[in-house]
């Protein structure tokens, strides 16, 4: 089976059970700790990721719709009935979404890979809770992040060549940008702070972008 056909639904599954590990180990103030995510808390994020489970295509259009299709509004729109949930009923929301569904089921469960690992890592970066993402796991995840709708990656990594220097993967033509497959996802997502891990004559044109 060729690997865009692939279902990568229990990679997905595994990740979202790692995630739940995480949230469960975390004490109180852990939870209203910044993220990468600017604008929120670990507990936003949390409830960020069971927040489209629920919705299919149908559902999300009329949710961007009502947000007057802004993707930020449309996301606060979604995650607000999970927000005031309590750490305990946040990590129970989390376990009983293992299985990617809704609009995170999309591509093989391409979709929810790509957006939990990322939001795993807005996590664990600023709480200082480093991992190493299974290589099994971050390959595909780099490979449909350069498309993914949801990342908006393209206009960042344009005219550049990604290479990860600890697993086999790289993509692109251009200047060379390299580093972590962890840091490349990342920077792929916007994250800020991320391209001072990277080297190579790429990495200024990606950060301006980044920054920009």
């Amino acid at each position: 089976m060729s690997r865009a056909r692939t279902d990568l639904t229990p990679l997905a599954r595994a990740e979202r059970e790692d995630l739940a590990d995480l949230l469960e180990s975390l004490a109180p103030e852990q939870w209203e700790a910044p993220t990468l995510c600017e604008r929120w808390r670990v507990r936003e994020v949390a409830a960020h990721v069971v927040s489209y489970d629920d919705l299919g295509r149908g559902g999300f259009l009329r949710a961007l719709a009502r947000a007057r299709f802004s993707g930020e509004r449309a996301n606060d729109a979604c995650l607000a009935p999970f927000a005031e949930l309590d750490p305990e009923d946040l990590v129970a929301a989390v376990r009983a979404r293992t299985t990617p569904a809704g609009l995170t089921a999309g591509f093989g469960g391409r979709v929810a890979l790509v957006d939990w690992i990322i939001h795993q890592q807005d996590l664990r970066r600023p709480l200082g809770l480093p991992r190493t993402v299974p290589a099994e796991r971050l390959r595909p995840a780099l490979d449909f992040a350069r498309f993914a709708p949801p990342i908006r990656a393209f206009p960042r990594i344009r005219g550049l060549r990604l290479v990860a220097d600890d697993l086999d993967w790289a993509a692109g033509k251009g200047p060379e940008v390299r580093g972590p497959g962890e840091a490349l996802l990342l920077a792929m997502a916007g994250r800020r702070g991320v391209t001072g891990e990277l080297t190579g004559p790429g990495v200024p044109t990606l950060a301006a972008r980044i920054d920009g």
